[in-house]
């Protein structure tokens, strides 16, 4: 496949048996085959969108000695600043070029997790700041969750089989600066090539050309989406969790031609994690006698503290 095909999930939403079914279908066949789509009728407004934006702007174009004050040591980056370069992907030396925020989760019904996650960091300088982050991160954990809907139909599970698993998730939203590029890197990328660790990533952002995603032939194509779509794909969670019948994409964000080095660049990927009591173990379904299990049993919470080492997050 030499495109990103689209979907609409009012088709999914609506009342409509046959839109729905074709729906878990299309959504179905892309992850198979390529492992991102582009998706129509979130629950994202415009407005919404547009306000995040100018505070994510207004957050980045902070002095550095006031973004570094929200730099929280000790927790792997899970929350509020994580500065240029300090993340590199996996395998990788070179620090991407970048530099991000990540809102987390917002339980209020579970004190035991509220006791296990950290904090949301409060931005004392921007006022709207955290209110406009909590609002889109609710809009895209609700849009994630008819996803992984249609996605459990598809692998012949209930229909609310993530629900449970996902209610109260450790997921992040994340805000990510790409900054003018002043000098020819040496070997950094915008990110380098990498999977996701997730269950699914929502993505706002990939309007103009960066994004690429590497097909099964091994080629690189443009992942580029309508100005009313988010990028959505599979993460290494959910392609372990169906022996790799969902396709993990590698993907990477290259630098700009020359001429654009002077620009910025900003995306807002949505990563979407369960509990960290879910089980990854490959599901029976996945499994035959020409796809025997390839993955060994793990919880999500292990398996994310293991990427997160290799990642160079947590020491």
């Amino acid at each position: 496949m030499n495109h990103i095909p689209s979907v609409n999930l009012s088709d999914f939403i609506s009342n409509d048996p046959v839109k729905k079914a074709q729906f878990v279908e299309q959504i179905g066949k892309a992850y198979e085959e390529i492992g991102f789509v582009a998706l129509k009728g979130h629950f994202l407004d415009d407005t919404l969108v547009k306000n995040l934006y100018q505070e994510v702007e207004n957050f980045f174009s902070l002095p550095i000695e006031t973004k570094r004050n929200y730099e929280i040591e000790g927790i792997g980056g899970q929350r509020g600043y994580v500065s240029f370069g300090k993340e590199s992907a996996k395998g990788k030396k070179e620090g991407d070029l970048k530099e991000f925020w990540h809102f987390g989760q917002y339980v209020d019904d579970n004190p035991k997790l509220q006791a296990e996650y950290p904090e949301n960091v409060s931005v004392n300088e921007l006022a709207k700041f955290n209110i406009v982050g909590k609002e889109a991160f609710q809009m895209l954990e609700k849009t994630a969750k008819y996803v992984l809907r249609a996605l459990a139909l598809y692998l012949d599970l209930e229909e609310t089989y993530f629900d449970n698993y996902i209610h109260n998730g450790n997921s992040i939203l994340r805000p990510i600066h790409y900054p003018p590029i002043k000098e020819e890197p040496k070997a950094a990328v915008r990110a380098a090539a990498h999977g996701d660790i997730n269950l699914i990533t929502l993505l706002m952002g990939a309007q103009g050309k960066g994004l690429q995603v590497q097909n099964h032939k091994g080629e690189w194509i443009d992942a580029m989406a309508e100005p009313d779509e988010l990028m959505i794909n599979v993460g290494d969670m959910l392609s372990r969790h169906t022996n790799n019948k969902l396709k993990s994409t590698i993907h990477r964000v290259v630098n700009p031609p020359k001429e654009l080095w002077g620009t910025s660049r900003y995306s807002i990927p949505f990563f979407m994690h369960p509990i960290s009591e879910m089980k990854l173990d490959v599901l029976e379904d996945c499994i035959d006698e020409n796809n025997p299990k390839q993955f060994e049993d793990i919880t999500a919470g292990d398996f994310l503290n293991e990427r997160l080492r290799e990642l160079g997050l947590i020491k």
